[in-house]
């Protein structure tokens, strides 16, 4: 149950939806791999190169989450006055470039 007034929500299509569930899945089963080189006594090197991997792989998730973001979201709210979402982009950028 969401609340009105703490959480906005997001109607995606079952495109969209599928699409960023895949990348979650993969990035998901990077990151039990790289549990699986922990519990195996895999060399420090080689985890460092998949942890890496898997940080690339949440980036591109987030850039194309942003960008889908700004086509529809922030698009909108800004054609419906609803400026605030402008400063609710700029602090999020923010936060990611952290």
């Amino acid at each position: 149950m969401t609340c009105e007034h703490c959480h906005k929500t997001k109607e995606r299509t079952q495109d969209e939806y599928k699409a960023l569930i895949n990348r979650l899945n993969r990035i998901e089963g990077q990151i039990r791999g790289i549990k699986g080189m922990v519990e195996g006594n895999a060399y420090c090197t080689d985890i460092i190169t998949q942890v890496a991997a898997a940080n690339a792989a949440l980036n591109s998730f987030n850039k194309e989450l942003l960008a889908s973001h700004i086509r529809t979201c922030v698009s909108e709210d800004i054609r419906n006055g609803e400026t605030e979402t402008v400063d609710e982009l700029v602090a999020l950028i923010q936060k990611l470039m952290k």
